[in-house]
């Protein structure tokens, strides 16, 4: 049986990692706050990247009568990381550049 693979969107891929590194015992609801997504799409979100390697999940008890979980980047998701940031400070530059031309534009047709 073929497996296959949950996508996710890249800039949501590279912000989820981002947090999670800085964050490991982030709550799901947390990390969905954060990234403006349902608690749903941050449960999809994390099991795919455990299915490719870019996270592991470790159980950790903060008291005896609740647990929680650590959130890991393993180094296949430090590397992906470091991609998905370059691509998206790329994206970001031409969403930038796109925007000031279209500005000027505006400002110019409005003389």
């Amino acid at each position: 049986m073929a497996q296959t693979f949950k996508v996710i969107d890249p800039d949501i891929h590279f912000r989820a990692l981002n947090v999670l590194e800085k964050k490991p015992d982030i709550t799901q609801r947390q990390l969905a706050k954060i990234l403006g997504i349902s608690l749903g799409s941050v449960n999809y979100c994390l099991r795919a990247l455990i299915d490719v390697g870019h996270i592991k999940v470790n159980n950790f008890q903060k008291n005896p009568n609740k647990s929680g979980y650590l959130y890991l980047l393993t180094p296949k998701g430090i590397s992906k990381k470091t991609v998905l940031a370059s691509e998206f400070l790329k994206r970001k530059m031409e969403e930038y550049e796109a925007l000031r031309i279209e500005i000027e534009n505006i400002q110019h047709n409005s003389k």
